[in-house]
């Protein structure tokens, strides 16, 4: 059996799979976030460590299951991060989440000395301050006691791999999204680092997703539950992790969005995506020799959760409001959400941009706010669903994945917005550690090759549009990216008096 983890933004979520990968029992321990002024962003990586090992000995209480029946621990974990470690692999600050952008600053300087051009086709993603290389370089420009003591940097599953092992190790899926590895080269960018002044000696050794890191020490033994010496692979980001969870291993599999606390689409493919007005970028896959082209938006569930917190919902209240938001559309009245509370990444790429509610009324109650944050992630990821389409990766039907998949009245709006079929998978919270599982079982040798991942999850529901309202949706769609576009110059003024 193989134990496996997605460190993800609110939790880990640990399940167990069995040999063959399926899925046996899930826990989920949540872990808190602080969101501040200035495009911070931060999380403890200790966290990450107590919520690990809570979660490990929770899950084999839940399935009755011995540590010593347990062949291997697989782990999948956030993107684009920065953890900052001392000499003894200790965290000398918080780390700097995928969400964190206040490095606009140290982007603007990797712009100006390489140009977007340049960047975006040599690492497969625009320089931007989501991105770990910028998230270093302000580090080292404001806290230069952290700075002088720190002596690694890596991301969230790099980090507990090194705790759990003593190795610390990254692979090509997480590397990729540093916007400091050549994407072309298979190697750190001397090109970025060099323009960064970044000793690339801080980054990790690169090796396959599927390596066996090394065997549980002593001390995480304790931690977890499971026995010493227990192998552990080192697995891959989430985003590659979640094409895997959903069965998208090569561009025949079609395309997946994931309704996380971030959203994206994505696809497998053969080679990079290059996008004229650079809206995607490309990850490698944990799949050897595939990539998967992404276009992520910053808060697509956040953006759900955060309206639903504000308005004060939980428990059987949620499922209510949801059904209310059901009745009618709020872009039908003229009512829109942008959902760029953190910021955006695709399709916009604007660190600046903030959230809004567009033609409010005071007719307009909680099913309204509801209804127009479920159709505003939906009119967005509409514009990054272009960038695959207008570039030759067709979309003609869209495997739901992550959170948000288990709401049927989310799942008919995006097929209304998109006029494509949407189907929900029948592994959604779970398709990260999904993945992490088969990475695991590739890895340690238990199943020939990745394709098992194809039968683990099956569709449960499918979603199909109503062609009527194409025109419709195709004209709201219009006016969601005019009212972007008429707000972006306001967006960089409004902090201006800062």
């Amino acid at each position: 059996m193989i134990v496996a983890h997605d460190l993800g933004t609110t939790g880990d979520k640990a399940s167990l799979h069995d040999e063959g990968g399926a899925t046996l029992a899930t826990v989920t321990v949540d872990y808190p976030t602080r969101f501040d002024v200035g495009g911070i962003a931060e999380q403890d990586p200790e966290h990450w460590w107590d919520a690990m090992g809570t979660a490990t000995r929770r899950l084999l209480d839940l399935a009755g299951v011995p540590g010593s029946a347990v062949d291997g621990v697989g782990l999948s974990g956030q993107m684009m991060g920065a953890v900052f470690l001392g000499a003894d692999h200790h965290p000398v600050r918080p780390a700097m989440i995928w969400a964190d952008h206040r490095s606009a600053a140290q982007a603007d300087h990797l712009l100006a000395e390489i140009g977007q051009e340049q960047a975006y086709r040599r690492l497969g993603h625009r320089i931007h301050p989501t991105y770990t290389l910028p998230k270093m370089m302000w580090v080292r420009d404001h806290e230069p006691d952290g700075w002088a003591r720190t002596r690694h940097v890596c991301v969230a599953k790099d980090f507990v791999v090194q705790r759990l092992t003593g190795t610390l190790v990254t692979d090509p899926s997480d590397a990729s999204g540093t916007d400091a590895y050549d994407q072309l080269g298979g190697n750190w960018s001397e090109l970025l680092l060099g323009a960064a002044g970044i000793d690339p000696a801080l980054l990790p050794p690169i090796v396959d997703s599927t390596t066996v890191a090394g065997g549980l020490t002593a001390a995480a033994a304790e931690h977890t539950g499971l026995p010493a010496g227990t192998p552990v692979v080192l697995g891959g980001g989430d985003g590659p992790m979640a094409a895997v969870g959903a069965g998208v291993l090569t561009p025949e599999d079609g395309a997946y969005v994931c309704l996380g606390s971030s959203s994206w689409i994505s696809a497998a493919s053969t080679a990079p995506l290059h996008d004229p007005p650079m809206r995607s970028m490309t990850f490698n896959h944990v799949v050897p020799g595939y990539f998967v082209p992404t276009a992520t938006m910053q808060a697509g569930g956040a953006s759900l959760s955060w309206v639903m917190g504000i308005l004060g919902v939980a428990g059987s209240a949620y499922e209510s409001l949801l059904r209310e938001a059901a009745k009618a559309s709020a872009a039908d009245e003229g009512l829109f959400f942008l959902p760029y509370l953190l910021g955006e990444r695709s399709p916009h790429w604007n660190a600046a941009a903030a959230g809004a509610f567009a033609g409010l009324q005071r007719h307009h109650g909680p099913g309204h706010l509801v209804r127009a944050v479920l159709e505003g992630v939906a009119f967005n990821l509409r514009t990054c669903i272009a960038a695959f389409t207008e570039n030759g990766i067709p979309v003609d039907r869209v495997d739901v994945i992550g959170g948000g998949a288990t709401s049927d009245v989310w799942l008919q709006v995006l097929a209304d917005v998109w006029q494509v079929p949407v189907r929900r998978r029948s592994i959604v919270a779970e398709a990260n550690s999904l993945g992490a599982a088969v990475t695991a079982s590739v890895g340690l040798g238990l199943v020939a090759d990745f394709g098992v991942a194809r039968s683990l999850s099956t569709t449960t529901a499918e979603f199909v549009p109503d062609t009527g309202l194409g025109p419709v949706r195709r004209a709201q769609h219009e006016v969601f990216v005019e009212a972007y576009d008429r707000l972006e110059p306001w967006f960089d003024h409004r902090l201006v008096s800062r």
